[in-house]
């Protein structure tokens, strides 16, 4: 019983984090105005998603790049408001 409560815990709590996760693929018209801007800020690649939580610090959403490589050839993760210009950008 003592390893089936966490186990229950945890399977109840799963659909309730992903109905509250609003990440949606980068349309056409935005990858081209992200890849710039990811080239502005020295990077490259990695998986691309616009992130629509309407948290309170971005409440217009924001862009998030996971593992972008940068030009010192480490591993980046990069947040980017709607306009594009970058908010963050954190060593992986």
């Amino acid at each position: 019983m003592k390893r089936l409560l966490p186990l229950l815990a945890v399977t109840l709590a799963l659909p309730a984090s992903a109905a509250l996760a609003k990440d949606r693929a980068v349309t056409d018209q935005e990858r081209p105005k992200l890849e710039a801007a990811l080239k502005e800020a020295g990077c490259s690649g990695g998986k691309i998603e616009f992130d629509d939580d309407k948290a309170t610090a971005h409440p217009n959403g924001k862009f998030e790049v996971d593992d972008s490589t940068c030009q010192d050839g480490k591993k980046y993760d990069l947040t980017f408001a709607p306009d594009f210009k970058l908010l963050t950008k954190k060593l992986d």
